[in-house]
Formats: C-alpha cells, structure tokens, sequence
C-alpha cells in the first residue's frame, strides 16, 4: 500500500515538476542554451576559466570550454571539473538542457544550495558534484533523474533533503503560483536532513557517493531497488539505524562504505551473500550481534573494517580462505576466535589489527608467510604460547604490538632481522629469559616497551646501539647489573626512559645527562647507590624526575630539574641532601684562617639554593627597572650625586618626545586614552603636538626588591632590544622612568591587533587572502630576523594573534617583546613558563625548554589562525593527536572570504604545508624559521 501511494505521489511530483518549468521558462521564453550559459556566467564571480564564453556571429557554445554538443548543436556535456570553478548554481536554468547527459563540476569551490529545478535534467547520466562547498539541502527532485548511473556529491556541507516547512517563502526564486504547488507537493512529508527513500527509484545507479557530508536518519530500504548499483559510499554522516537487509539483493556490490556514523543494531546475514565485494567498511559505529560469517565468501575481499564497534561472536569463518586481504581492521570489539585456526596465510596483506578482542590460542608459525605485513597488533588478548621467531623474518614489518596477553617463553633472537621495525610493544605478557643482544641492530626503531615481564640477567650494552629509539620502557621486570653507560648514546630518546622496578645495581651512569631532550626519566624501585650525576641537571628538557626507592646519598644537584616546580621524586633513599622539601639540608665545613696562627673555627653554613624560575616578568622591565634601581641607588648615596647623574631619567629619542609631552598627551595616564592593557600594563595612545602619535605602555614594576647582580646581567640584553630593526617588528624608541612612571615608548599600528581583526567580520573582509599571505611572510621574516639575524639570537617565546599589530596598510608588526630571552651559547635555557595558551609548544609548556622552535609552533598555529580566521584549537589538536597528518584546505579556510583563486590556492596550500611541519610534536624535526621565510619568498617568485 506505502509504495503504491509512494508512486501516485512520484506521478504528481512530474506533472508538478513540468508546471514548474513552464513558469520557470515564462521569462525566458525564446532564451537558448548559450544565453542561459551566459547568463550563468554573468552571476559568478570574474574566473579565466569562462573567458571562452562568449557569443557572436561566428562561435557557439559548442566551442567553449567545458561544453560539448551532439551532431544537432544541442549541448550534452557540462565539464568543468578541476578548474577551480566558483559560485553557485542558482541561476543556472536546467530547463533549457533536456539532452544534458553529464554534469561533471567535481573539485571546485561551488557554494549555495542545489537548485530545485536540477530534476529537469531527465536524460542526464552522469552527475558529480563532489568536493565543493554546497550546503543547505539535497532536492527531493534528485530522484526523478532515473536516467542516471554515476550520483556523488559526496565531501560537501549537504544536510539531507529540502524540508519546504523551513522554507515558507519558497525556493531559491519563487514566484507567483508556485507557492501552492510546492505545498501541494510537500503538504505532508517532512524529510529535513535525512536520504530520501524515493532514491531507491533511480534504478539505473551503478554509484551513489554521498560521503563526508551531513545527512542523518536511516538508510532507505528502496536502496535494495538499485540493483546494478558497484559502489555505496556513505560513511562520514550521522546516519542512525540498521543497515537494511534488502543491500544483501545488490550482488553486483564491489565496494560499500559505512563507516564513521551511529548506526546501530546488527548487521545483516544478507551481505554475506556479496559475492563480489572488494571493499566493506563498518568501522565506528554502534553496531552489536555477529558478523556475517561469509562475509569474504568469494575471496575476494581486499579491504575489511569493523573496528570500534560492539561485534560479538567469532571472528567470520571465511576470513581464514581470503588470499586477497591487504588490509584489516577488527580491533576494540568483543570478538572470540583463535590466533592459529582463524586467520589463514595472506600474500598481499599490509595491516592487520585484530586487537583488544578475545582471541585465544598460539601465534601460527605461518604469520611470517605474509611477506608484505607492515602493521600487526594482537594486543589485548588472550594469547598464549611463544612468539614464533619467524614473525621476525617479515622484512616489511614496521609495527608489532603482542601487549597485554598471555605469552611467555623468550624473545627469539631472530629479532634482529626486522631491520624496519620502528615500534615493537611486548609489554604486559609473561617474557622470560635475558634480553637478546641482537636487539641491537633494530636500527629504525622508534619506541620499545618490554615493559611487566619477567625478564632478567644484564641490560645489554647493545642497546645503546638503537640510534633513533625515542621511547624505551623495560620496567617491571627483574633486570639486574648496573646501568649500561652506552644508554646515554641514545641521543634521540625523547618521551621516556622507564627502567624501574628491577634489580638494577651501581651507579647511575654520568653519561644519562648526554639526552638532552628527554622528557621523564624514572629509574625508582632498584637498587642504586652513590651520588645522583650532576650531569643529570643538565638535563634541560626533563619534566619528570623519579629516583625513589633506591640507596642513593650525598648532595642532590642545584640546577635544571632539581630546582624547578615539576615532578621529582627522591624519596626513600639512604641518604640524599639539599635544599629540597623532605630532604634534610646539607652542612658544609668552611675553614678560615685565624692571624698567623695554626688554629681555624669552622663555622657551618647552609647550601644556597640555586635561582631557578622566572627572575623578572620581562627583558624590557627588567632593562627600565635596571636604570630606575640605579636612579635610587645614587640618590640614596648623596655623596656621588653631583658626579653621576642619571641620564636616562628623560629619554629623549628623535630630538623632540619629551616625559612631559607624554604625560600631557595622555591626561596622565587617563584611561580616555587607554588602547589596550596586558599582563605588564596598559597601552596608551599618545598624539604629540607635532601630530606624531606613539604607543606608550605603561608598566607594573617594582624596583626595590630584585637582585642587582640579576639585573645586571640582564642589562646588556635590554640594551640589545633596544637596536632591533627590523620593518616587521614594532619600534621601540625609547623609555623613561620618572617619578611614579614607568613607561615604553612604541611606535604606533593604526589598525590594531590581528586578533580583533579576524574577530569583527567587518575588518576581516579586509583581510583578502592576498594580504593574509603577505601577513604571515611578514610574521615570518620577523621571526627569521630575530632567530638568526641577531647576535645573540633572540627568542619571543609569545607568538599569538594578539601580538601582532597591523599598519594602516595592513602590514604586519610583531611586538610585545616583555617575555623574550636571549639565546647564549654559555647561559641555561631553563625558564619559567611564559606565552599564551593556545599558542605555546608542547615542549615549553612542560618542560621549560627554550629554543628557537617555541617560536616556529607558535608561528604554525598563527599561521592556521590567519587561514581560519579564528582560533585553530581543534584542528591544532587533532594535528597532535591524529596519525593523518593531511588537511582538506577547502574544510578550512575562512568562509567569510570568497573561495580563492588557483594561484592563491596554490599558495595557501604551500603555507598549509608549512604550518603543518611547525607543529610537529618533535622540536627537532620542525624547520628553522629562515628555512620558512626563504621558501615563502621563493614560492611568490614561483606564482609570479
């Protein structure tokens, strides 16, 4: 009865459909297709790509790009993929294409909606809108081109089908009349957001691509109409429900793809009747029940997904016959299986994930027959027996994770053979025996974890031959014998180094200071004796220290993570001293001399605690507090006031800005005047008499209680900012201390701040993507200037959106230099925190660590602001966290501003790039900022 009604209601939707294009054509009557195309042509933006449209006496639109005609002039094809076509289909009149047969406008930057009269193209074939910005709904008029084989306008912003309920004006143009057809039409179905069922009547698909969009609801059983239909692709939505068992009718599937939604309930025994299927994707979703047991009943599944789901039951029965496998993903179900009777011999397999399932048994021998395996993770599991050592003869394998099971027996010493090995995870099992010296020659390993075991006898030395390894953890386990000294040769170990609670005895090798870019360092629960290493203080990038439960004694050093407010553990030890909460202080005799005489008094005095931390709240105040301390000092000595005035009281710079002039310009200080106010104080627009205007901040700063010796050694430093020049940094004239004031002298940014820019839409129409490009050109030769151009160089260390002022011609300014150090070859890196949230590196928000690449993380994340146009704090985020380190630029970028251009596209793409390589985890392997700004420079030359 439904579908009856379904298709008196289709019936009316054609008769109405033509009504519609009678009123449509009223003011068109007599239009040809080249006009209607001009007419197009004439509402988009001005694109080279059209310069071909253009009508006169001796050309048709046969002859222009993009259009192809049949033998009687009639246009048939509409091909403008990959041109970087943009604006909308709005005013496209597809009543005047009855013979179109392709519409190919893939890759482009369409926006706006789909229009409604697109179901006048009744012969139309083949339709690909696909990666674009269209939005809004998808027509309900899609379902009468039933002509059609190939429908993807997947990787766009579609939300469903048109609800005509939201839209009680009408349509894109409505007119007179059409109001009461389209609630005719629509009086009683409300389809907002959801894959129309009628789809199901487009009997001709062979592909229907709706992926990377936004629809949501069931997937319609009409579907199981479409029976020549190869590929179904929908993952990427909010699409809830089952999946319905009439796609076990399409046989002619190769290639269904459902992944990433929040459908539910079981998934149908029917798609084991799939004999043709290449390509199943069922990952993340809320599915529970079994899998389909024949679910590679042909053998000729290649690519199979059904990770984060609920899927009980065994691991399907065909799987073991499958030859043509390359990759699979079942892990984080709640499947039961066995290791050796499930999973059979694959030739072209790359990755297999069964992990954190309840697979039982032994590992098959046979795995190391996948010669081409990159990626196998077991972990999680119940697996018992011994690691085969022919697991180790894969010569493509780069990952192995066998953690958390049940496996005992030694490590093959086959180990050695898997030269590409870059992450090898034991952890949690039942490992026995010693540690194989051929560990040593896993050259490209990145991270080992032999972690809970019970391993023993010697760490051997040849694991400092493990060049590149950034991870080591071998605690837990009864590991005895000193430290191996060659550890410290494992320069690039970086996020941990975890050897505790073993049997480990001697000394803590001296040599554990050479990783300098360690993070956590835990050696507690062993053995240990003597002295703590001064060297270990050297140890910049540490932010955890945990030495406890072991019989270390003497002195604990003075410096680096010693002195710091991060996480130390020493605990529990025999005899450890300092100045250190829980530690009793250590007593140093001093000796002096007594006249002439043999005798000496010794008196016993505390060990000073080193400095550490933030000394100052900034270079700048430190500088002015410097002078002003002097000031005060020589007014305190009376004696030498005559002799040694102050002559930096007044600052005078350009011969005419006077203390005075300031104060008056301001109102003193009247917040009438107030521009802006920071951590350090207010910003003051001051306009002299002459009607030069500066910035002047007016700074908190106390002189009376910092060190002078501190101060002193800063001063050369302030100095130093002082002779920055550079036209993409903000000029600092001068500053005067005086009386009550504290002040800097700036040059003044008529348009602000980049922050408050790209907040207000107004402004940020301003910002063309032109002058966006030249913004972070700027942004980064100021910071290539400043990290190498200077003698020492000088760190920023507060890159952000606000610290970067913006000229009357938009040209950028960094400023805001209150937390910038030097870099000396023979001073500590070690400070306090400083920089904004959001923009600070990794490695100086928990470390204290700085170096020049603070600046080039904040520089990536500023970077992506100005693509954005607003702060990139999920996306910076899922760069860290997120294997795929690829950005779709489209997804992106500011929808303010219009799509842009090819070259600018190209350019925006490179600086993508860019940003994308500046906010690497890994300090090191992000590039220098002269490298930036050169290959910024050389891709302009490249555009022009």
């Amino acid at each position: 009865m439904t579908n009856h009604i379904c298709y008196a209601c289709l019936a009316i939707q054609s008769t109405l459909l033509v009504l519609l294009a009678l009123c449509l054509c009223e003011g068109t009557s007599g239009q040809t297709q080249a006009e209607a195309l001009l007419r197009w042509k004439q509402s988009l933006p001005n694109q080279t790509i059209l310069d071909s449209w253009v009508l006169n006496t001796t050309t048709s639109p046969c002859s222009w790009r993009g259009i192809t005609c049949d033998s009687q002039g009639t246009v048939t094809i509409i091909n403008l993929a990959y041109t970087g076509l943009s604006g909308t289909l709005q005013n496209l009149n597809f009543s005047l294409f009855p013979n179109l047969l392709r519409l190919d406008l893939k890759v482009n930057n369409l926006t706006g909606h789909i229009p409604q009269n697109i179901g006048l193209l009744s012969n139309l074939q083949f339709l690909d809108l696909s990666t674009n910005y269209l939005n809004g709904t998808l027509p309900l008029s899609i379902a009468n081109l039933t002509q059609v084989h190939e429908l993807d306008v997947s990787r766009n912003n579609i939300t469903g089908i048109l609800d005509p309920r939201l839209f009680p004006d009408g349509y894109d143009s409505p007119k007179s009349g059409l109001i009461g057809i389209r609630n005719l039409l629509f009086q009683d179905t409300l389809l907002g957001g959801t894959i129309p069922n009628e789809i199901g009547n487009i009997r001709n698909l062979t592909l229907l691509a709706l992926d990377g969009n936004y629809f949501y609801g069931p997937i319609p059983p009409s579907l199981g109409n479409c029976t020549h239909l190869s590929i179904l692709r929908m993952p990427e939505n909010q699409l809830t429900g089952p999946i319905p068992p009439s796609i076990g009718k399409l046989t002619n599937l190769t290639d269904v793809r459902f992944q990433i939604n929040n459908l539910n309930g079981t998934v149908p025994r029917e798609l084991g009747n799939l004999s043709s299927l290449v390509v199943l994707h069922l990952a993340q979703n809320n599915f529970v029940g079994e899998l389909p047991p024949q679910v590679c009943k042909s053998g000729t599944l290649v690519n199979f997904s059904a990770a984060y789901n609920s899927f009980t039951g065994s691991i399907p029965m065909s799987l073991r016959n499958c030859p043509a496998l390359y990759r699979v993903r079942l892990e984080y179900n709640r499947l039961s299986g066995y290791v050796d009777q499930d999973f059979g011999v694959y030739p072209n397999l790359t990755y297999m994930d069964f992990s954190y399932n309840r697979v039982e048994g032994n590992i098959f021998p046979n795995w190391g027959s996948c010669k081409n395996l990159q990626f196998l993770n077991m972990a999680g599991n119940a697996i018992s027996g011994s690691i085969p050592g022919e697991i180790f003869q894969l010569e493509q394998l780069q990952e192995l994770d066998l953690s958390s099971n049940q496996i005992s027996g030694e490590i093959p010493p086959q180990i050695g053979n898997s030269s590409n090995l870059y992450k090898l995870n034991l952890s949690d099992n039942k490992l026995s025996g010693v540690l194989p010296v051929e560990v040593g020659k896993l050259s490209n390993l990145r991270s080992l974890d032999l972690s809970m075991n019970m391993l023993f006898g010697p760490i051997q030395n040849q694991i400092g031959d493990i060049s590149n390894l950034q991870n080591l953890n071998l605690s837990n386990n009864d590991f005895n014998g000193t430290i191996p000294y060659q550890v410290g040769n494992l320069a690039a170990l970086q996020d941990f180094l975890d050897l505790s609670y073993n049997s480990l005895s001697g000394e803590i090798p001296s040599n554990l200071g050479k990783l300098t870019h360690l993070i956590s360092l835990n050696i507690s629960h062993n053995n240990l004796s003597g002295s703590i290493p001064d060297t270990l203080s050297e140890m910049l990038s540490l932010s955890e220290i945990n030495l406890s439960y072991n019989n270390l004694e003497g002195p604990v050093p003075k410096d680096g993570i010693f002195n710091s407010s991060h996480t130390l553990d020493l605990s529990n030890n025999k005899g450890l001293c300092g100045n250190i909460q829980g530690l009793q202080p250590c007593n140093v005799s001093l000796t002096k001399p007594d006249g002439g005489s043999s005798n000496k008094k010794k008196v016993v005095i505390p060990i000073v605690a080193s400095l550490g931390g933030a000394l100052f709240i900034s270079m700048v105040c430190v500088g002015i507090v410097f002078f002003c301390y002097k000031r005060k000092s020589r007014a305190r000595r009376q004696k030498n006031s005559t002799t040694r005035p102050n002559p930096f009281s007044i600052w005078y710079f350009n011969g005419r800005v006077m203390y005075g002039d300031i104060i008056e310009a301001t109102n003193n200080f009247d917040n009438q005047y107030c521009i802006g106010e920071g951590t350090l104080g207010k910003v003051y627009k001051a306009e002299m008499k002459g009607r030069q205007v500066f910035a002047v901040k007016k700074l908190k700063c106390d002189a009376d209680n910092l060190d002078v010796e501190s101060i002193k050694s800063f001063q050369k430093e302030v100095e130093a900012m002082t002779e920055t020049r550079h036209r993409n940094i903000v000029k600092l004239y001068g500053f005067c201390c005086e009386g009550m004031h504290t002040f800097l002298i700036y040059e003044y940014m008529d348009r602000g701040n980049l922050t408050d820019m790209l907040r207000d839409d107004k402004d940020a129409l301003e910002l063309d993507w032109p002058k966006r490009v030249d913004i972070i050109k700027g942004v980064a030769n100021a910071l290539s200037y400043m990290h190498h151009d200077c003698v020492p160089p000088l760190i920023h260390r507060d890159i952000s959106s606000k610290n970067i002022l913006l000229s009357s011609n938009l040209e950028a300014h960094v400023s805001d230099f209150g937390t910038a150090r030097f870099l000396k070859p023979d001073s500590p890196i070690w400070t306090s925190f400083a920089g904004t949230y959001g923009y600070v590196a990794p490695e100086l928000a928990y470390t204290m660590a700085v170096s020049e690449k603070c600046d080039v993380f904040s520089f990536g994340v500023v970077a992506f602001e100005i693509l954005t146009g607003k702060h990139p704090g999920d996306l910076v985020s899922y760069i860290q966290t997120s294997s795929e380190k690829k950005i779709n630029l489209k997804e992106i970028l500011d929808p303010r501003l219009l799509p842009p251009k090819n070259h600018i596209l190209k350019e925006l793409t490179f600086i993508t790039d860019l940003a994308l390589s500046c906010l690497r985890t890994n300090p090191q392997s992000r590039p220098t900022m002269r490298t930036i700004s050169q290959l910024l420079q050389m891709e302009t030359a490249d555009m022009t």
